[in-house]
């Protein structure tokens, strides 16, 4: 989701619209991925940014989003309720999507390379992503477009990202040699 701009066509009838950019599924996934769930919180914070505008409440995103641990079920449910005004068909569990991202979450503790399931994480937030993009294209206050490509920043979180998880796929291939070789050297020892 883009920042929120006023729609400069005058002559329009939608010139009252609020233009706001839609991010597809897919290129959430990526970027959930790439930043190694960072873009998540990101998307929580547009998310109550969008929920700030539309309903004129003076809720804070930046609160909201630091302490998504209470306000994660909230704006899961005020997301399919608003959806669902609009005619959405498909439904989910809030509690039960939170519960899912907090265990897959937990999981980072794992051992190497098993820690790597918790980038999963995404998976938990699709339902909503769907039903949020599917409002705001319903809602009478905006004119939504879908962000054909990446933007400078996105780009910039793949550049970083992806050298980040080349760094990490390097380093998981060498601890597991340099474990092997000391495992050899133990057992040579000893005998």
């Amino acid at each position: 989701m883009e920042p929120l701009q006023r729609n400069n066509i005058s002559d329009n009838l939608e010139s009252d619209k609020i233009v706001i950019k839609k991010i597809s599924v897919n290129k959430f996934i990526l970027l959930s991925i790439i930043t190694f769930g960072l873009y998540e919180l990101w998307w929580v914070y547009k998310s109550w940014c969008f929920f700030q505008y539309k309903d004129n409440s003076n809720i804070m995103p930046a609160v909201r989003t630091i302490f998504s641990v209470f306000y994660l079920i909230p704006l899961f449910m005020k997301i399919i309720r608003l959806s669902k005004k609009y005619e959405y068909n498909k439904d989910y569990y809030s509690g039960l999507l939170f519960v899912g991202y907090f265990i897959i979450c937990l999981l980072a503790r794992l051992p190497d390379p098993y820690f790597l399931i918790s980038f999963f994480s995404f998976i938990f937030f699709i339902p909503p992503v769907k039903a949020l993009n599917f409002a705001m294209e319903n809602c009478d206050k905006f004119h939504v477009k879908e962000q054909k490509s990446f933007n400078v920043r996105q780009i910039f979180l793949l550049i970083i990202g992806g050298s980040l998880w080349v760094f990490l796929i390097i380093g998981l291939f060498v601890s597991n040699k340099s474990e092997k070789m000391h495992t050899i050297t133990i057992e040579f020892k000893v005998k």
